[in-house]
């Protein structure tokens, strides 16, 4: 009987887990809300850049980012460089996005509208509370659906401001004043890296 009852919640849990697509708008503040849990902690700011890193790697579509900032550069590009840029930029995104965010205390994030543009797209819309030392800020969240059941977050626009697009644009910037030679790139990406 209790064998029974089991794999009947194992089907149950296996079907309700594997058919309700997650909402854009419920995996925004679910993600936000696990960042926050985690930047209120009593832990070394270096504890919390590691478990930022690793929210990161869960929620965000890094590869997607990454040849998204690279522009119309990647066509130009072997296999062997696309798979040293993704590897560079992922280490460098998440550097990046760990440091900035650890210096948060607790950032208060509500979710309140969502608009979906496509199948593949939708905006969240969210801000972040004032607080005493800063205003409220308006932040709406790019999110990548084309697999329902894992969305992920391809771009943050913070008050009008594509991050993705101001990435693009200085990554642009450095290829060409290095007439086009990715290995500039890649020693922009090295050298923040390793600072």
């Amino acid at each position: 009987m209790i064998k029974k009852l089991l794999s009947i919640i194992f089907i149950l849990n296996f079907f309700i887990n594997n058919s309700i697509a997650l909402e854009p708008d419920i995996f925004v503040q679910s993600t936000v809300n696990r960042a926050s849990k985690l930047l209120s902690e009593d832990i070394s700011k270096e504890e919390k850049i590691k478990k930022l890193k690793q929210i990161a790697k869960d929620t965000v579509d890094i590869k997607g980012i990454g040849f998204y900032t690279l522009g119309a550069a990647r066509k130009n590009l072997s296999e062997s460089e696309k798979k040293e840029y993704s590897e560079k930029f992922e280490n460098y995104f998440l550097k990046s996005f760990a440091s900035r965010l650890a210096e948060y205390t607790n950032p208060e994030i509500d979710v309140f509208s969502k608009e979906i543009l496509n199948k593949n797209y939708t905006i969240v819309n969210s801000t972040l509370k004032a607080t005493k030392e800063r205003p409220e800020i308006k932040i709406d969240w790019r999110i990548y659906t084309k697999n329902p059941d894992q969305p992920l977050i391809r771009d943050l626009i913070i008050e009008g401001l594509s991050l993705a697009r101001t990435q693009k644009e200085e990554f642009a910037s450095v290829l060409s004043g290095n007439n086009g030679d990715i290995i500039a790139l890649f020693k922009v990406l090295e050298d923040f890296t390793n600072n």
